[in-house]
């Protein structure tokens, strides 16, 4: 299965939809994305703080899969901001996943309380230019955040990760993206520990088009342009979630889904949350 790419800001590409490692540890975890590996994703998503890069690194290997076919993507924890602490931070990450370089490295939340982003961004500018990292994000920023970096340092991010799904589409954040050039991708795009599966709206839609709930919303996604990162441990799921690009809402279906808007399930807002 080949799947759609976005261009990004800096000349390379992301796959449309991606897998989402958070939990996803010991043998079962590299059984499991090794195995999604081999059923099409192309885009790994995990973190220093999901504990599990070695994982995700093992799993490439056993996949068979060339590793230039791949796109993996890390992320900076908050306790390593910094400009230094961002270097070593960076060189522990690529140890465990033992590659030769990562392809996408995100600072995971900004901490504006220690605000040390602008020298942690400035450290991952000089990863990029070294080759140990191909694009350089961020995950969790506002709009005046995303400007910050931009104005101190000449560079804006090709990626922002930030929570979205129907109950919080983050419409004003997709459009300052969208005129900056910068890719939305999407954390907990399931809504995950919240109702959202069960929503009449989502579950008249799929008996209509014969699909599943997740694979409506993550069409939903897909239609508004961001990279979900779903994750599942059952291949089944993981299989079924790759599958959305063969059919398409239509736009009364669309609106309906972006009035289940309701806020934040998680309650982390990026101006006062605190990641370490």
């Amino acid at each position: 299965m080949s799947l759609p790419t976005y261009a990004l800001r800096d000349g390379n590409t992301i796959p449309a939809i991606g897998l989402g490692t958070y939990g996803l540890n010991e043998q079962s975890g590299i059984e499991a994305i090794s195995g999604a590996i081999t059923d099409g994703y192309r885009l790994l998503d995990t973190a220093y703080n999901y504990g599990n890069e070695d994982v995700v690194g093992e799993a490439i290997r056993r996949s068979g899969v060339d590793r230039s076919d791949l796109v993996v993507a890390t992320k900076l924890p908050g306790r390593h901001h910094g400009f230094d602490e961002t270097l070593a931070s960076f060189e522990e990450s690529r140890a465990r996943l033992d590659l030769d370089w990562v392809d996408l490295y995100l600072i995971h939340w900004p901490n504006p309380s220690v605000d040390k982003f602008v020298d942690s961004w400035k450290a991952m500018i000089r990863l990029r230019e070294k080759g140990l990292v191909r694009s350089i994000g961020v995950s969790n920023f506002t709009a005046p955040m995303l400007e910050r970096l931009a104005y101190d340092t000449g560079v804006v991010p090709v990626v922002n990760q930030v929570e979205l799904h129907p109950y919080f589409s983050q419409t004003e954040l997709r459009a300052y993206h969208a005129e900056h050039g910068i890719r939305t991708e999407s954390w907990s795009p399931l809504g995950r520990k919240s109702d959202l599966l069960n929503e009449p709206v989502l579950t008249e839609i799929a008996s209509r088009l014969g699909r599943s709930v997740p694979q409506v919303v993550l069409r939903w996604h897909v239609q508004l342009g961001s990279v979900p990162i779903p994750k599942s441990s059952q291949a089944d799921r993981r299989r079924a979630n790759l599958d959305v690009f063969s059919f398409e809402l239509s736009e009364a279906d669309v609106a309906a889904i972006d009035g289940l808007e309701r806020g934040r399930i998680w309650g982390a807002d990026p101006d006062t949350h605190e990641e370490l």
